[in-house]
């Protein structure tokens, strides 16, 4: 079964208080709390970024995902980055992560037409991320106790995952 989301994507500054809270509330839960990573969630790329929700037909937040523009880390980041990506525990098993990543590409493709995008994935995840166009560009390495390798998806003509 697989649940039918609402899609909204916007920069910070269009978010309320509280649809601000509930996505904060959600990675907390799920990155620090869920996969005991102590690190500071809120980094101070939020302002730049552009912020996916997946709410279901009750309002509720389901999926997430948040998107980097090019260059807002530094010289060194020349791609759009798609990071943050998190199913809520209560909706997983629903199959909510691909539409939650062809609907994260689709935002990137649209707002950043002709650039591949890159992910810094968590290495048990690089199969389903493999499926959806994105090829492993490094080693695991570890990043807040979790291994994670980097991967890219080229610069494509319409969404083809």
């Amino acid at each position: 079964m697989s649940e039918v989301l609402q899609w909204r994507c916007r920069p910070l500054a269009e978010l309320s208080p509280e649809a601000l809270y509930e996505i904060l509330a959600l990675r907390a839960q799920v990155f620090v709390v869920e996969q005991r990573s102590v690190y500071l969630d809120a980094d101070g790329w939020d302002t730049g970024c552009w912020h996916l929700e997946g709410r279901d037909a009750a309002g509720r937040l389901l999926a997430y995902a948040r998107l980097v523009p090019p260059g807002l880390k530094g010289d060194t980041q020349a791609l759009p980055m798609i990071g943050r990506v998190v199913v809520a525990p209560a909706a997983r098993g629903a199959g909510l992560g691909r539409p939650l990543m062809r609907q994260a590409i689709a935002e990137c493709e649209a707002r950043w037409p002709g650039q591949g995008i890159d992910i810094g994935a968590q290495a048990h995840l690089e199969r389903f991320y493999a499926s959806l166009g994105f090829e492993t560009r490094s080693a695991p390495y570890d990043e807040d106790g979790i291994a994670h390798i980097d991967m890219h998806r080229a610069a494509t003509q319409g969404d083809r995952a």
